[in-house]
């Protein structure tokens, strides 16, 4: 009897290690696609056409391995990758002139669009860069247009949390982005004091605002005053547009674990409470360590979740840093989906698109399916009304196309696509998804001549990712002379 009861529990243990978790419908699958030094982009610093195949390739290779979220990095250390008023255009970047000027958030977001994939802007909130840097922007820089907001600590500026003024500086680049772009979220990096104890030189601005708080304290409601002041910032222009951010990936002590190197003690992040205040819509911890530093800190950020979206960023470029194997990276990914997590954040582009270790072959098997992101119900439950009129037809190329009636009056909706063999559909199976954020009426698809037949459906999802009732299913017969 023991000798059966052992070999039960070593193929349970076989087969948990052996067979990934259940494919989920819904789950955020995100990169971080870095832009400062051009880590991930741009590789070519002298072809304008060079840097937009780049993206393109990027993107393409997203889609095809069923990523749904890009955290495009927009703002780097006071410079830019859009058409600002505010602070310079990145140098790497070859903008061109007249009608050929590019502009990269711009051009990312139509081509992230056009593939199903949200972009959010992903923005490095206070760091400035070194004395070198700061001297490469010239009379752009903030340290020379606005110096009084900025602090040098350790060789490196910074613009200042516990300056008031930082704020509205700050909140003007986030408006001008939310304002002129059709950007999915916002996504704040470096939203807290440098790495350091606690010697941010900020004695004068602490003795004018401390108001009797401890240093600590007042830190960590600078950056909370400002947190809620860019969430309703944005929701005043776009409400449907996510607000969240990448506190370090501890959020505070753990029993004898964690001292030292924390979100809230150590650089003064209160993440925990942007989220159940209501202040942030999602937070991607950049969880970036192993074993009893990465487990029990997940579990934490679900306790600090508040039901609202909680992606552990998982550290790909450790494994060429620190040596992680493949499997570390992949006994997260299944940890994160047992706790049922609304999903996986990859830092970064490149070291999941490039196949560091063999990372993006595992993932085929962990993403085969599309996947829907999750609902932002706090913000809007509406469900909108279900589609109609699908049809399905082979066209004389040979490609397969479904089209429909297109919602009016409103151009942020997006499609999905499901199919079944029979007419009852289930929308919580990964394995019924063809294609999730579809923009417009139609979608082309190859399909082989294999005498299958499938009832096709789909659905509306709006800005929040509310979905609507399936349509009615279009059936229709794979065959070279049925149809």
């Amino acid at each position: 009897m023991n000798k059966i009861v052992l070999l039960l529990i070593l193929l349970l243990c076989f087969s948990m290690e052996t067979f990934p978790s259940a494919m989920p419908a819904t789950e955020v699958r995100a990169v971080w696609l870095t832009t400062n030094y051009g880590l991930d982009w741009p590789h070519n610093r002298t072809s304008q056409n060079e840097q937009k195949r780049e993206l393109i390739s990027i993107l393409d290779n997203l889609k095809k391995n069923n990523f749904n979220t890009v955290m495009f990095q927009v703002r780097a250390r006071g410079e830019v990758f859009y058409d600002s008023r505010i602070e310079p255009m990145s140098s790497m970047v070859v903008t061109g002139g007249g009608v050929a000027k590019f502009d990269p958030l711009a051009f990312v977001i139509e081509e992230c669009h056009k593939r199903g994939l949200e972009c959010h802007a992903w923005i490095v909130t206070y760091p400035l860069g070194g004395d070198k840097h700061v001297k490469s922007l010239g009379a752009s820089s903030v340290t020379r247009k606005n110096p009084s907001i900025t602090k040098k600590f350790k060789g490196e500026w910074f613009l200042d949390p516990g300056n008031p003024r930082t704020d509205d500086y700050l909140l003007s680049i986030v408006e001008e982005i939310v304002a002129n772009y059709d950007v999915d979220g916002v996504h704040f990096d470096y939203i807290r004091y440098p790495d350091n104890r606690g010697q941010f030189p900020d004695d004068g601005m602490y003795r004018l605002h401390g108001k009797g708080k401890t240093r600590a304290e007042w830190r960590r409601d600078n950056i909370t005053r400002f947190v809620k002041r860019a969430y309703d910032r944005v929701k005043q222009h776009k409400p449907w547009v996510q607000v969240s951010s990448s506190p370090l990936g501890r959020y505070r002590a753990l029993g004898n674990s964690g001292h030292g190197w924390t979100a809230f003690e150590t650089v003064y992040q209160d993440a925990g409470k942007w989220m159940k205040t209501g202040i942030h819509d999602a937070v991607y911890p950049m969880m970036y360590y192993k074993d009893q530093l990465f487990y029990p800190y997940v579990d934490d950020w679900l306790i600090h979740g508040n039901g609202r979206i909680v992606v552990p960023g998982l550290g790909a470029y450790q494994m060429i840093e620190l040596g992680w194997s493949r499997q570390d990276i992949v006994n997260q990914l299944d940890y994160t989906r047992r706790k049922n997590t609304a999903g996986q954040a990859f830092f970064r582009a490149e070291n999941v698109l490039s196949d560091t270790k063999g990372i993006l072959h595992a993932l085929e098997t962990y993403y085969q399916h599309p996947a829907k992101l999750p609902k932002m119900t706090w913000l809007s439950d509406s469900v909108p009304d279900k589609p109609h009129d699908l049809r399905a037809e082979k066209l004389p190329d040979g490609l397969f196309q479904l089209s429909w009636e297109e919602k009016k009056n409103n151009d942020r909706v997006t499609y999905n696509i499901y199919r079944s063999t029979t007419e009852e559909l289930a929308t919580d199976k990964a394995e019924n998804i063809l294609a999730v954020g579809v923009r417009g009426p139609r979608i082309e698809l190859i399909i082989p001549d294999d005498d299958k037949a499938f009832y096709y459906y789909i659905t509306i999802s709006d800005s929040y990712h509310n979905e609507s009732e399936v349509s009615t299913p279009a059936f229709f017969y794979h065959s070279e002379t049925i149809k």
